[in-house]
């Protein structure tokens, strides 16, 4: 008799560096903002992509990545303009 194990579905390591790169975007200075932010952006497309796999979770947390790194060029540019690089 065989039995089948299910693995709980997991968040994709793409899914969690753009996390981490937007929020880096914030907390960095313009230039290093800026590629931050477009990190996440690149990241969260690709965690969006892997997360129709199944058994891989991070579909919302990289649409969230994918904005908040659209925000963070925002910001960046914002940074860049008064100065601080």
């Amino acid at each position: 008799m065989k039995t089948e194990v299910r693995q709980s579905p997991s968040f994709s390591i793409v899914s969690i560096v753009a996390v981490l790169c937007a929020f880096l975007s914030f907390a960095s200075g313009g230039v290093l903002g800026l590629l931050f932010a477009v990190i996440a952006i690149i990241a969260g497309m690709i965690g969006v992509m892997l997360a129709f796999l199944p058994g891989t979770r991070g579909g919302f947390v990289s649409v969230f990545s994918m904005l908040a790194g659209l925000a963070g060029i925002i910001a960046a540019v914002v940074k860049l303009v008064r100065g601080s690089i």
